[in-house]
This record gives structure tokens, sequence and C-alpha cells, in this order.
């Protein structure tokens, strides 16, 4: 078993996350013998708006940033044998892994080997009869654009074993990122649950890039974080016994201390003692945060148990159209002159339309669609208020009406109303479900 430790970093959050901060950490794990690079690029939509680029373009449906992403990191990464394993491939890995070798081309670098994994995508009739029965007959009444399970780490560990430069995966879970490179540098088992459950945790810490180095933390004067415009992404030290530290990327802005770890190990956990992922049910229930050193906090504690019988499937369908306007008032009596014309705009559209009503600078923050909160409060006196209308439906052209009645307030409402801004996009919508593994295997090949 491997001894010496996994350096490993992250260098994207989500899909549309700063690319500038890619190089700073390639040159941290350069100077440090870093071994691995993650870009998390993938949330529950971002791979239905991908499948539906793949289907107007079979090259398409992969991260659109992926040039931006991979461009300054490959050289770097190739020469000094960092791996890059990223969710980047979407709903088309093998379409990113053609785009990432006509990089390397381009670049005139040596072509990398490129592992690919499928299996998250459900598309099978087998697949899709176990999805109809345990969710019933609403199944076949969605329009449905795609459909992916949360995939594990043991086929990247696989491909990485076999010497992958790179492995492009589709739906995999977050924090497998880390853990398959984890496993394939220390030859920790599928069944290993404590290390594996350090490892996820040591992935979950990092799979948001900079909300643990600072952003997502600030609140001036309360948690005040230097050079926000220059945040640092994260770096994770994880030892063979599953222990891990947690630092970010040499001369970079942000910081990493207790508070922003803990804000982080809480982030999106529901039970801190049964994270559930597809490789390990993660526990932190004891877990302990210890400052080492200046931005550099070290993980102990940490265990896991076994991994779930299941797959969590997540269900992305059309919802028909979002309709959204605003404008704006300021001035004396802005918000009730903004109140009055909501009321304007929902006697207008009656009971055609169920309308999501905010009047930002006032009151938008709530959940509120029914506008409840706003129908108990009183105006208040606020002086600079945007009015916002939402709304939803399947037809384009009853959609469409939300933007036609906030135009008109220009000259049919209250007075002084300006700035109207419009939008009508198509909605999707998700549900999220569960298969047995065994219906669900995933798989990786390497790229011709």
């Amino acid at each position: 078993m491997q001894q010496n430790p996994l350096i490993i970093a992250c260098a994207t959050g989500f899909s549309g996350d700063r690319t500038d901060g890619v190089l700073p950490v390639v040159d941290t794990l350069v100077q440090t013998g870093g071994q691995a690079l993650i870009f998390e690029t993938l949330a529950e939509r971002t791979l239905a708006l991908s499948q539906l680029a793949k289907n107007q373009d079979p090259e398409r449906g992969y991260e659109p940033l992926l040039d931006d992403l991979i461009g300054p990191a490959l050289r770097q990464c190739l020469q000094h044998d960092i791996k890059i394993i990223s969710n980047f491939g979407a709903a088309n890995p093998p379409a990113a892994a053609r785009r990432i070798k006509a990089i390397a081309q381009e670049q005139g670098l040596k072509t990398p080997r490129i592992a690919v994994l499928s299996g998250d995508q459900l598309t099978t009739a087998e697949q899709l009869d176990f999805l109809r029965s345990s969710i019933g007959s609403r199944f076949d009444k969605l329009d449905i654009v795609s459909i992916n399970a949360y995939q594990g780490a043991e086929e990247i560990a696989q491909a990485l074993r076999e010497s992958a430069d790179i492995v492009v995966a589709g739906r995999v879970a977050d924090p497998s990122l880390v853990v398959g490179p984890a496993m394939a540098h220390f030859g920790w088992q599928n069944s290993d649950w404590h290390r594996l459950g350090c490892a996820t945790i040591a992935g979950h810490l990092l799979e948001c890039g900079t909300q643990i180095t600072g952003g997502y933390f600030a609140v001036p004067g309360i948690k005040d974080v230097p050079g926000m415009d220059n945040l640092g992404f994260p770096i994770a030290d994880i030892q063979a016994s599953g222990s891990f530290s947690i630092g970010k990327a040499a001369h970079t802005g942000g910081i990493v201390t207790e508070q922003t770890v803990k804000e982080q190990l809480l982030y999106e956990v529901h039970d801190p003692a049964a994270y559930l992922t597809p490789d390990v049910t993660a526990d932190i229930s004891q877990v302990v945060v210890t400052p080492v050193g200046v931005d550099q906090i070290r993980i102990d504690h940490v265990t896991g148990h076994a991994r779930p019988e299941t797959l969590k499937v997540n269900i992305c369908y059309r919802g028909g159209w979002l309709a959204e306007a605003e404008i704006s008032y300021a001035g004396m009596q802005a918000e009730a002159r903004a109140r009055l014309a909501a009321e304007t705009v929902q006697k207008r559209i009656g009971q055609q339309l169920k309308l999501r009503i905010d009047l930002i600078g006032a009151c938008s923050i709530f959940g509120d669609d029914d506008g409840e909160y706003l129908r108990r409060h009183a105006p208040g006196q606020a002086r600079d208020v945007r009015l916002r209308v939402a709304g939803a439906h399947p037809q384009k052209e009853i959609a469409e009406r939300i933007l036609r009645e906030v135009t008109a307030l220009y000259t049919c409402g209250p007075a002084g109303g300006g700035g109207v801004r419009t939008s009508l996009r198509p909605r999707l919508n998700s549900l999220s479900s569960f298969v047995p593994r065994d219906l669900a295997p995933a798989s990786w090949h390497f790229m011709e």
C-alpha cells in the first residue's frame, strides 16, 4: 500500500465558475509534488442543459468552458504526471475526450491516455420499467430530457490504475472525483469503509471550489475575507490512514480556517452520521477540525459505513415556459407604487396564470410563491424597489402574457416605472428516485 500522501486539488466548483484559478492550483501542485487535479462542473439541471445541447449537435453536450479549464493546465499536468479527473463530460464524455485530445495536439503535446466513463445515463427498457414502477403513472406523462444515476469512484480508480492521464466522466457523485484517485493511489478496496468515508469528506470539502476558501462565506465586518477578487482554489493532503488536511493554492486570496471548513462540512449534509454517497455512508458526527498552520486545517475522526444498496437517480423533464419580467420604482412611495403595479398585473391576468411576485429591495427572498407574506405585511418605506413578476405555463403564448402586461406598465401603470426587462425560456424541472446498483452498472474504456 502506498504510504506517501495524495495531494489533490480542485479548480472549479460548478459549470460557469472562474477559470483563472486553474494555473495557481497547478503551479502549487507542481511545487508540492501533487498528483491529481479535479474539476467539478455538474449540477442537476446542468446535465439536462448539456443533453439538450447534445441533441442539437452530437459533438456538444460537455462543459462549455472545457477549453478554458483544460488548456492552461494540460501541458504542466502531462509533464509532471498530475492526473486530471472531472465530470466535465456531462451528457457527452466521448466528445469531451475527443476535444481534449485535439487540445493536446494543438499545443504540440503527447496524446494523453484518456479514460471515458459510462453507465450513468439510464435508457434501457429495463431501467425505464423500474422507474415507471417506482414513480407511478406520472412517469409516462413526463417530457423527459435526461435520466442519470449518480455513479461512484470504482471505475475512476480502475482507469487510474491502468495509467490513465485523464478521466472524463458524466454524472458521478461529486466526492467520488476525489475518492477514485485516493483508491488508486493507496490501493484501498471498495469496502474499506473508514478510509472511503475520509476521502469522501475530503471530496466534499473540495467539490465546491472556493466556497471553502472564503467564497460564499464572507460577511464584511463579521467574517472578513482578504483577496476576494483572487480567491485560491482548495488543495487536500490525504494520508494513507484517511486523515487529511485542507489548504489552498499559493499566492492567492482567501482563507482556510476552522470556520470556512466547518461551514463547508455541513453544506448539503442532512445527517452528519449518514452522508449517503455511491461509495460509502460517510460519518462526520465525531469530526475534529484543527488548525495546523496558516490556511491549513487538519480534519480527523471522520469515518464511514457500508454504502447504500441503491443509486440516486435524477430525472430532468420539460416544465413548460418560464416568463419573468421586471420594472423599477424609485423615490417617494416607491414600494406602494410597486405593489399597485403588481396588483394591476395580477388582476389583468386573473386565474390564467399563477404568478410569483417579488419586491426586490423590500420583499423578495422568501418562499412565497402564493404571495401570502406580501399580503400580510403592510407597505414599507423602501425608496428603491424593483418589481419582479414570474410565472410558468405549458403554453408559450400564455406565459408571454406576463411579459406584455409588465411592459405595458410603462404607461398603463403607476407613476415613474422604468427599466423593464423581460425573459422567456423553456423551463426544466427535476425529480429524484433510486435504482438498484445492478440495474445501472458503470463501465469505462480508453478513448482510441
